[in-house]
């Protein structure tokens, strides 16, 4: 595929993932700059999505390295086989019991590589996600920046691996807390808000098969109308949408109504304190009245 904003839009969109002008025009800057893609916004807009498009665009492996607190250099970049060097020093040991190694115990034979070191190993270029990188600690935030700046790892005993190509790059984060200014300097920023109602209509006929215009269009407008009145402890998000689509077609809904919107709660929110002030506060019958 040739590399342009045109391009890389359709091939998005054939992918399933509905698009806008400055989301393309981002991910088509940091893939020209070669630049790794820092996407912000609350949880369920789709930044982990888009780059699982982007593996499917381009055709190659999805390398996750899905990010928590405590996480450290060993789990992310690599480890030593301690087993197979055990191993290898007991075989070398003669009758009398001595030990004649004739291999280095530290060389890629006994290496353990994990996603950051198998992203610039590979003899292809791979997409890799640091998924919530916001919930590591800033210690590891400054470990990436080698890797982020130039696509290059040390491993003392080694030396410096250099990718022979470089990955396609997709941080993601949901603003737990602040990130440095040099893990910022190093990528392309992205922020992805709740859709439009146009564009969630859109993502819901690209996601659900069969869904009518007019219960499409309900979902997004009663949705958009729950994200802008209702102040939730996690308000639905597109994926939520798209759950909730897909069970008012299941049930053989032709329209929302207040009736299958109260039985169907549970899907749109995840916590039982949201649904109970939703109930309270705000209700089916004024968020349908309001979404029309």
């Amino acid at each position: 595929m040739e590399l342009n904003l045109i391009n890389l839009r359709r091939a998005m969109e054939a992918e399933g993932y509905i698009t806008d002008g400055n989301l393309v025009l981002s991910v088509f800057i940091a893939l020209k700059l070669e630049k790794p893609l820092l996407v912000t916004g609350a949880p369920g807009v789709g930044k982990t999505e888009l780059a699982k498009v982007l593996a499917s665009v381009f055709d190659t492996d999805l390398i996750r390295l899905q990010c928590y607190e405590g996480l450290d250099e060993q789990k992310a970049l690599y480890e030593w086989n301690y087993q197979k060097q055990l191993l290898q020093i007991q075989i070398s040991r003669n009758d009398s019991g001595e030990c004649t190694i004739n291999q280095d115990l530290f060389s890629k034979d006994f290496l353990l590589e994990r996603p950051l070191l198998k992203a610039i190993s590979l003899p292809r270029k791979t997409v890799l996600l640091i998924d919530e990188i916001d919930k590591t600690d800033e210690e590891f935030e400054a470990f990436l920046f080698e890797l982020l700046s130039d696509f290059q790892v040390s491993i003392p005993e080694l030396g410096t691996i250099k990718a022979e190509h470089k990955p396609i790059v997709v941080l993601t984060s949901n603003a737990e807390r602040e990130l440095s200014d040099g893990l910022k300097r190093r990528c392309v920023f992205l922020h992805i808000d709740f859709p439009s109602i146009d564009k969630e209509f859109s993502i819901i006929k690209a996601k659900v098969p069969g869904i009518t215009d007019k219960l499409a269009l309900q979902v997004s407008s009663t949705v958009y109308a729950i994200r802008t009145q209702f102040e939730a402890k996690k308000l639905p998000s597109i994926s939520e949408t798209l759950d909730w689509a897909n069970t008012l077609k299941l049930l053989n809904s032709e329209e929302v109504t207040e009736d299958t919107m109260d039985k169907t709660l549970n899907i749109l929110f995840k916590d039982q304190e949201d649904i109970v002030n939703f109930k309270e506060k705000i209700g089916t019958e004024k968020i349908l009245h309001t979404s029309k």
